[in-house]
């Protein structure tokens, strides 16, 4: 078996970005572009706009396209900027797709098919319908905690074929079936899980498509560099002190609503307010939150 260099089409330290609301609900695009340069400058350089972090359940086809359109803007060139555009109706996503390509972004995410539960043919068909629908490169998101399904190795052989489907986001946490992934195909593999973000990375992940790197960029881009100089003592060291933060953003409460709530405590967000059927982070949680925040040296 031969080890290729790790190519990275899709950046290395990417965020699923939260939606800013205005304390009313209202999508707000200002604070939208103000995250977005805040994310870059903190050392991200892929930004995912309305994935599920992004609330995508609860923002109108109209609001995905001028927050992408308003993220494009804001990030230029120095970030390369992808659309969630996953549903479980395949025809909706195509529309979402072609809407994406039309306003800018530069590759696509694309969910398990959830709560359908469709055949692994069902999948097939699916996938290769997206990456059909446009000229971007598609990465496929394996979450079946949330989807309800996986998407089986076998599955993922047939799909690497297509030209356009090149990555997957990994939340399926499954270490040996992503090595032989890797192995096997051209498919880039990017940690959809911060807490394996360090064991994705070293046997040959592109990257991470983050919650916490909301809060800690700086550090994941540290903890990249030190992965592709070899230096394990760093990369765990920066591994171990991430971990306070991942505890907070990601056990605390669903991960959008604990991100919003950790900007708001670094001041990079006004409100902490999410759509239905998320509800805010509680005095409670963000208390706790804090204090890990705290531990992490991130406030």
């Amino acid at each position: 078996m031969s080890v290729e260099p790790v190519t990275r089409s899709f950046g290395s330290v990417g965020v699923a970005m939260v939606t800013p609301f205005t304390e009313a609900g209202e999508l707000d695009l200002a604070t939208a572009q103000k995250l977005a340069v805040h994310l870059v400058d903190a050392g991200c350089d892929a930004l995912v706009v309305s994935g599920t972090t992004g609330e995508s359940p609860t923002t109108s086809d109209a609001e995905k396209e001028q927050l992408l359109r308003a993220v494009v803007e804001a990030a230029g060139e120095r970030a390369v900027v992808i659309a969630g555009i996953g549903t479980n109706d395949t025809a909706h996503t195509l529309e979402l797709s072609r809407q994406a390509a039309k306003a800018g972004a530069r590759g696509l995410l694309a969910v398990t098919p959830y709560y359908s539960k469709p055949s692994q043919a069902g999948l097939l068909a699916h996938f290769t319908a997206v990456a059909d629908a446009t000229g971007l490169p598609v990465m496929l998101y394996d979450i079946p905690g949330r989807s309800g399904i996986p998407i089986q190795a076998e599955t993922l052989l047939r799909l690497a074929e297509h030209p356009r489907i090149t990555a997957v986001k990994d939340a399926k946490d499954d270490l040996y079936a992503g090595a032989w992934l890797l192995e096997q195909t051209d498919l880039e593999i990017y940690s959809g899980s911060d807490q394996l973000n360090l064991p994705w990375l070293s046997i040959g992940a592109s990257g991470m498509i983050s919650v916490v790197g909301h809060v800690a960029a700086a550090q994941y881009r540290r903890l990249v560099g030190a992965v592709d100089a070899g230096d394990l003592v760093t990369a765990r060291r920066i591994n171990s002190e991430v971990l306070p933060a991942v505890r907070g953003v990601m056990t605390r409460a669903q991960g959008a609503v604990m991100a919003k709530a950790a900007l708001e405590l670094m001041g990079v967000l006004p409100t902490r307010t999410v759509r239905l059927p998320q509800t805010a982070a509680t005095n409670e949680e963000v208390a706790l939150l804090r204090s890990d925040l705290e531990e992490a040296q991130l406030l």
